[in-house]
């Protein structure tokens, strides 16, 4: 029989039994649909912590100072005041993968405009901040080293501050309030959403390192929190660790075998750790999802052998007036293809919704890839083909003869 032949009766014989052929073709779809959600749900998880990394800025490096250890017992890195100023100049002067350097100063604070209040993190830093940061404003501009010279009381706000002092007003000429110092709002940043650490990027205020140092952190110029640095390409970001790190080691006079007082973090290595973490979640998903497409084929070989007991006269007539094992084959093997690639198309469509559903309910990014839908799709047709193969193989060898007794 030619292929469109065998199709056609395929359908014909699936058609008769649509119940029993919805059951059989219900694992397939599971299995299938589970499949590129699972994939989905991963790789929108890995794109998620991507773009969190990456609005942290390109390239980034982070500088904090070492931690303190006092009879036996370590604080956490940045206890310790080891980062100067004098650092940061010097890692810009001598360090060349290093592009900008932005040392920073930070204090939580109640900020007040108005009959207005907002708890949120006052940041000190120098315009180098911005830049290495990639932070856009969207209204205004940010200081200016001219400010920072002069310690003016200038300030920049993130949207969440924006949104819960002023509103829909426009924020920029206002005055608020650090720690009762009066303080000109002269930009509004872009808005830049979560960090990776799930904390509200936005929920900030920016001023001049010096007004921070002279008003805000009670005089302290030359002592550095942490630094936020660039390197020139994503390439010379390790250099540029093992450049600053050299550095820092000489400048703080450590010995040879001797600990580090600070810490460098280099987010380029923790964006390929993320995506190498996610990847491996993806396919052990995708793996626990697929145990779903093998019990489907299982039930696909459990209907096929039925459907031979129940057609074996059948088998024997058309054996009987001329058809060849290899017909017979052929047939039933096309009937449990076609069952299993029906399973598949509608395992897709059941995917690609489960994505979406998922994502509303969870709040969770999903992607819906077309590679792993194919490649679920192909799985799905091939299960056909094993599953269905002993069932054929079993119809292709009966006895016309005895095939015709059978009652």
């Amino acid at each position: 029989m030619s292929a469109l032949t065998l199709l056609r009766v395929a359908l014909q014989v699936v058609s008769r039994n649509k119940m029993r052929a919805a059951l059989t073709v219900l694992g397939i779809v599971i299995g299938v649909g589970a499949v590129i959600a699972m994939v989905g749900l991963g790789k929108g998880a890995s794109s998620r912590i991507q773009n969190q990394i990456a609005s942290l800025g390109s390239n980034l490096l982070i500088i904090m100072p070492g931690a303190i250890q006092s009879g036996g017992v370590r604080s956490a890195a940045g206890s310790a005041s080891t980062l100067t100023m004098s650092d940061i100049e010097a890692i810009l002067r001598e360090v060349p993968t290093v592009a900008e350097v932005a040392p920073t100063n930070r204090t939580p604070a109640q900020v007040v405009s108005g009959d207005a209040n907002w708890s949120t993190l006052v940041v000190g830093s120098t315009p180098a901040f911005f830049t290495v940061r990639e932070w856009e404003v969207a209204r205004g501009a940010v200081h200016t080293d001219t400010d920072e010279l002069s310690a003016a009381k200038v300030c920049v706000i993130g949207k969440t501050v924006q949104a819960n002092l002023f509103g829909g007003l426009d924020p920029i000429g206002q005055t608020v309030r650090i720690k009762k110092v009066p303080f000109r709002v002269i930009g509004a940043l872009a808005s830049k959403g979560q960090s990776a650490m799930g904390s509200d990027q936005d929920d900030t205020i920016v001023v001049p390192f010096a007004t921070f140092a002279q008003r805000l952190g009670g005089g302290q110029r030359n002592l550095v929190m942490s630094a936020f640095a660039s390197a020139r390409s994503a390439d010379d970001a390790n250099k540029a660790v093992a450049e600053v790190s050299t550095l820092l080691r000489q400048r703080h006079r450590i010995g040879e075998g001797d600990e580090d007082d600070f810490s460098i973090r280099n987010f380029q290595d923790v964006a390929k750790a993320s995506e190498e973490v996610m990847r491996v979640l993806s396919l052990l998903l995708g793996s626990i999802a697929s145990v779903s497409l093998l019990v489907g084929g299982i039930g696909i070989m459990n209907i096929m052998l039925v459907s031979v007991t129940e057609r074996t006269r059948e088998i024997g007539i058309r054996m009987a007036v001329g058809a060849r094992p290899w017909d017979i084959l052929m047939q039933f093997l096309v009937e449990a293809i076609v069952l299993s690639g029906i399973g598949g198309v509608l395992g897709v469509g059941m995917g690609y919704v489960a994505s979406r559903v998922l994502a509303n309910v969870m709040e969770w990014p999903t992607v819906f890839d077309v590679e792993s839908a194919t490649l679920a799709f192909a799985v799905s047709a091939a299960i056909g083909v094993i599953f269905g193969l002993y069932p054929a193989r079993r119809a292709s060898k009966l006895d016309p003869v005895e095939a015709l007794r059978f009652e």
